[in-house]
């Protein structure tokens, strides 16, 4: 009945409105809901769930917050901006503001270093960076193309990309074995079995710094995918909101810095997409960005941002604050100290209880090494596990299977979206979860030494005692070893 309820409703919407390439029947998405449900709150809901699974930066917003109070003609909703109200508050060109362009363009030379430069004339807006991926997937592909992607990558990228693009994501398998590294041949593989499919590949998508990973790309790995584009043709589109999460050296290295000198790239095939929801910590924003390289695709995304503009408002205050180069300097020096420190005493406090995670330099998460716990080694088994984290040790992380990583057992777990209490909480839990796991493997193992030599047992004395007696001492023993 319930079933037949749910057809008609659907039957009243649009097919693209309810197919399932919105991608959120993922645990990814479950966790989520599994806190929402339950928030856990140290004075009202003490045993409620820890959020883990959520990559927010707030480890920095006290910063923030020091400079909106010292400069409150920043907003049109104050006494001392309102002056500016009435502008603003009116329709502006789909471009942006051109103060906003160059406040950004700015900035994001800063986070590289300054050893690229951006365009302003180059920039898109864009609701945060799910519109500017959707918006260059709309740009660049037709329904039924399809983008190759490392894996592991980011869940919700299947929503932002093909729910409502049509476009399909081919996986490129990287391995722990390399740790996850991108290989020449695995984009060749990925690549060749696509076209054996007859599906037509128009780029590459990748993110640096990586999520779930935490790990940036090498200048040859960068490299390597600047000449697999070119020489298939292709596009590479670069998703770098993490670019000034990098808490320790190597340095971060944009897609921008590795094809200015270079003379034999298509710089008609290059795209970058920002944000300010990871770096700054602002994700309620929204504010994105798509940088191109190529023409037309910045006339065809500017057209498109309409669906999808950064407010006047939001503008006008961001340009104050990335104006501000002695706020913007000791911002992002402070917030590489802080991630360091938690990132730090996070791993080492997980070391201390035999979890590893993957070296990692950057992000607002660790890429956690939870094989060992596993009863079997299957995303079954991966499964089974993230369901008891969430159901009885109350923390939210997420499984490596809703990052589509092949290999079953590691999880993502973030670590900058809490106060140090909070974490501190989660720590325990883990470290009590990990210790009773350890004593119930220790006591499964004894029970199966003690199994087989009762086994023989058993059997030995099978031709002396009566068939019944022999079949009630295997049941009480097959009892006795699931307590």
């Amino acid at each position: 009945m319930a079933l037949a309820r749910d057809a008609r409703r659907h039957s009243l919407l649009s097919k693209l409105a309810t197919n399932d390439s919105h991608g959120e029947n993922s645990p990814y998405f479950d966790g989520w809901k599994a806190y929402d449900n339950n928030p856990y709150h140290p004075i009202t809901n003490p045993e409620g769930v820890i959020q883990m699974g959520l990559a927010e930066n707030q480890l920095c917003s006290d910063l923030i917050e020091d400079w909106v109070k010292r400069n409150p003609k920043a907003s049109i909703c104050t006494v001392e901006g309102v002056s500016e109200f009435k502008d603003i508050a009116l329709y502006q060109d789909y471009h942006g503001l051109p103060a906003f362009r160059n406040a950004m363009a700015k900035y994001m030379r800063k986070v590289t270093g300054g050893r690229a430069r951006f365009d302003p004339d180059r920039i898109v807006m864009s609701g945060g960076a799910t519109g500017a991926n959707e918006l260059i997937a709309f740009c660049l592909a037709d329904p039924g193309d399809a983008f190759l992607i490392p894996t592991p990558y980011y869940p919700a990228f299947d929503r932002d990309l093909r729910w409502r693009t049509g476009v399909q994501l081919v996986p490129v398998v990287c391995e722990s074995s390399n740790d996850f590294k991108i290989t020449r041949f695995a984009l060749e593989e990925a690549y060749d079995k696509a076209q054996e499919d007859n599906i037509k590949v128009k780029g590459v998508i990748i993110a640096n710094p990586s999520n779930p990973l935490g790990t940036i790309l090498d200048r040859e790995t960068l490299t390597s995918l600047v000449s697999f584009i070119n020489e298939k043709n292709i596009h590479l589109v670069c998703d770098e909101i993490y670019a000034a999460t990098v808490f320790k050296q190597p340095d971060f290295i944009s897609i921008s810095e590795i094809v200015k000198d270079d003379t034999n790239c298509n710089l008609d095939l290059i795209h970058v997409v920002y944000s300010l929801s990871k770096d700054l910590g602002l994700p309620g924003f929204r504010v994105g960005i798509v940088y191109s390289y190529n023409d037309n695709v910045v006339s065809c995304g500017r057209r498109m941002s309409s669906f999808g503009l950064v407010s006047t408002q939001t503008q006008y205050l961001i340009t104050a604050m990335l104006s501000d180069d002695e706020f913007v300097d000791n911002f992002v020096e402070e917030s590489g100290r802080r991630l360091a420190s938690r990132h730090k005493v996070f791993t080492q406090e997980l070391a201390q209880v035999g979890i590893s995670c993957l070296n990692s330099n950057a992000g607002l998460f660790c890429w956690m090494d939870l094989r060992p716990l596993l009863d079997n080694a299957s995303h079954e088994g991966e499964t089974a596990l993230w369901r008891t984290i969430i159901n009885e040790v109350k923390l939210n992380v997420s499984p490596g299977s809703s990052f589509h990583c092949p290999e079953p057992g590691w999880f993502r777990v973030c670590f900058a979206n809490m106060d140090e209490n909070t974490m501190n909480e989660a720590l325990q839990r883990i470290r009590t979860f990990v210790s009773k796991s350890k004593k119930s493997a220790k006591s499964r193992r004894s029970r199966s030494s003690l199994r087989l030599p009762m086994c023989h047992l058993i059997r030995m004395l099978g031709p002396l005692i009566p068939l019944f007696v022999m079949r009630l001492l295997e049941a009480i023993l097959a009892m006795v070893m699931h307590i």
